[in-house]
């Protein structure tokens, strides 16, 4: 599938009327757990759209290409919407947050198996992990808090057990920043997987710092508080990744043709007739969308849609499908690294005076001062042990105890 070879079949000025912003929601108890993390994945990649789209809309002086930026971003709004509006009102914040947090370990564990880059692997594995930690804290507290099995929601297709412990992966600002990936000369993958990272993290950074407000007590605030600021340090490492070289229109023709990708493989990937429609329907805007871009691309840069992505034809399609295996050996291998600079290294292996133990120090003065050790604490005082989901031994032995919160590992 080559979208640039296919004749859109919409007009330009093709609107939602507000009875198709409103689609059927699916059933949060019959729905498959992949069905509820595409939508969080569309939903993100909506909201990264629109987000450039006024951030290029305020840095462009002509009137002419932003009246043409408005029309897009107005159809590009219309899409979130709907995709919104398909997670049903019972959902709560929890069980959407679980969804959001198997998102991550998945989509990533899938671009990082298929990464030929080797940076850029070593950036996603990294993240990975932390991701990980993350679902089971959140875990934890969704049994403590709503008395529901998370291993329900995720299906079994993810484990629930520690990562590297979010105590740990509070670092020095300046050690998230990485070097840039040259889109003139990296793989059409890897430029699609670096883009849909960054707006599935962007998302769920946004979603934590506004959720945390409105979680029904203080640890469950605390716990998003605490973990939305990782999710910055996230985006700050993906988003770092991206070609800093590329012009805007030249980000805009792979902002949409990172959406039809997407959506194509949305559509080719879903399981309920619902939302495939909807994926579809989605796919036919972003293919019109695409040719306009290119269209602005040649009328105010003179470039052919070619010079920006060689090879138009869809590389490997995304499909979601169990990691276990993939996540465990990347555990097993790595948990203890910690970011340096541009790179990464052993926590072992920094000098004492790193600023990694100087920032730990300052954010983590006291490790009952941090949420996500205290949700454990907490979970386990009352429970005598914590809440796992795990097909075997845990592979790292100083996280087999399940009568404790480790809180040195990777520190």
């Amino acid at each position: 599938m080559n979208p640039f070879n296919e004749k859109p079949i919409k007009p330009y000025e093709d609107f939602y009327n507000w009875k198709q912003l409103a689609p059927k929601p699916y059933n949060k108890f019959e729905v498959d757990p992949y069905t509820r993390v595409r939508v969080i994945l569309a939903n993100g990649a909506e909201y990264e759209a629109t987000g450039f789209s006024h951030h290029f809309h305020r840095h462009c002086p002509n009137n002419d290409l932003r009246r043409e930026l408005a029309v897009l971003r107005r159809k590009e709004q219309q899409q979130q919407k709907r995709i919104s509006a398909l997670k049903p009102i019972g959902e709560g914040i929890l069980e959407h947050t679980i969804g959001y947090e198997q998102l991550a370990v998945d989509l990533t564990a899938i671009f990082a198996e298929r990464e030929s880059n080797k940076y850029v692997k070593q950036a996603m594995d990294f993240a990975l992990l932390e991701d990980f930690d993350h679902l089971y804290r959140y875990a934890d507290l969704l049994e403590m808090d709503k008395g529901v099995i998370a291993e329900k929601l995720v299906g079994k297709y993810t484990e629930l057990m520690p990562g590297r412990p979010t105590i740990s992966e509070h670092r020095y600002p300046m050690d998230d920043v990485k070097r840039y990936v040259n889109f003139k000369q990296a793989g059409a993958l890897t430029k699609l997987d670096i883009n849909i990272l960054t707006a599935a993290e962007q998302q769920t950074m946004n979603y934590y710092m506004n959720q945390a407000a409105f979680y029904q007590n203080k640890l469950g605030r605390q716990l998003y508080t605490e973990i939305g600021m990782i999710e910055e340090q996230h985006v700050t490492l993906y988003g770092g990744l991206k070609d800093t070289n590329c012009t805007w229109l030249e980000e805009l023709l792979m902002h949409e043709y990172t959406e039809c990708y997407l959506y194509y493989s949305l559509w080719q990937d879903e399981t309920d007739e619902n939302v495939k429609k909807i994926w579809e329907e989605h796919f036919n805007d972003e293919l019109c969308h695409l040719h306009k871009a290119a269209e602005l691309l040649q009328t105010y840069e003179n470039k052919t849609w070619q010079q920006v992505i060689p090879q138009g034809e869809f590389p490997e399609l995304l499909q979601f499908h169990s990691n276990i295996e993939y996540v465990r050996s990347v555990l097993a291998g790595s948990v203890n690294l910690t970011a340096k600079r541009e790179d990464y290294v052993e926590v072992s292996d920094l000098n004492d005076d790193a600023k990694f133990f100087e920032y730990q120090h300052q954010v983590n003065y006291k490790d009952n001062y941090v949420a996500s050790h205290n949700v454990l604490y907490k979970y386990i005082t009352d429970n005598r042990k914590d809440y796992r989901f795990e097909v075997a031994e845990h592979p790292i032995e100083e996280l087999r105890d399940r009568k404790h919160d480790n809180t040195t590992v990777g520190r």
